[in-house]
């Protein structure tokens, strides 16, 4: 099996949109349409896509292009209140944006199912996977998306089968952080480092802020240049079973 690099677009929303089509262009000349955009509903609760909306006529577009669809949660912003490890993993690995860490079985399964069938119906298509907001899951979360049969998901270490909880990819995701000067610094080093790697699957996740940053933006396009080096860019339905 050759070695494959695989584009995530995260937080596509009509909040976004802007910042989206800059990291498309971005992109577009390393691996064409091989991109996957992670679509929030309705971001923060204040960013709704509306079926209908130019917006949706853009997401459908988007899809009948061969960019895959995926849930990202629908809110993508944590409102519950955590203890011990995970209010660790709520407050120093994300700020606010952990949406799906805390939820119970039975309102992880409600907003992925109101999320799934608000995608499918504007594109026409089933969705590709799921991944949570900066990907942090509960247990009730990893209950509810095995309940649901999702074709697939991902954290920062794997992307997996729910359903048989078979691993389709592994290594650590590339992505660039910009809160503070020390999480700018240390991720830029990490995408140097991690865009040498010789693991067989490598992702690269970009997000809206980074096109606003130039350092972000050059760390990028090199890491895309370094990446696709002995790879060829795929879609993460090219994983199928077979890592």
């Amino acid at each position: 099996m050759p070695r494959l690099l695989l584009a995530s677009i995260h937080d596509v929303s009509p909040r976004f949109e802007g910042e989206v089509d800059r990291l498309l262009e971005m992109l577009r000349p390393s691996v064409g349409e091989r991109i996957a955009m992670l679509v929030v509903p309705n971001h923060w609760g204040d960013a709704p896509i509306v079926p209908g909306s130019a917006f949706a006529t853009r997401l459908r577009a988007w899809s009948a292009s061969g960019l895959e669809i995926f849930l990202h949660g629908f809110f993508h912003r944590d409102e519950a209140r955590h203890r011990g490890r995970d209010r660790f993993r709520a407050t120093i690995m994300t700020a606010g944006e952990g949406e799906f860490l805390g939820l119970s079985r039975t309102e992880a399964a409600r907003r992925i199912a109101a999320g799934r069938r608000l995608l499918e119906d504007i594109t026409g298509r089933e969705i590709a996977g799921f991944v949570a907001p900066a990907w942090l899951y509960g247990a009730g979360t990893l209950e509810a998306l095995a309940d649901c049969v999702m074709p697939m998901a991902e954290d920062h270490w794997r992307v997996w089968s729910p359903a048989t909880d078979a691993k389709l990819a592994r290594g650590p995701v590339i992505t660039w952080a910009s809160r503070t000067t020390l999480r700018l610094a240390s991720s830029l080093a990490a995408a140097a480092t991690l865009g040498r790697s010789p693991q067989k699957v490598l992702r690269i996740a970009v997000h809206p802020p980074d096109s606003r940053h130039p350092a972000v933006v050059r760390s990028i396009k090199q890491t895309f240049r370094t990446g696709m080096r002995g790879r060829q860019a795929a879609r993460y339905a090219d994983l199928g079973v077979r890592i």
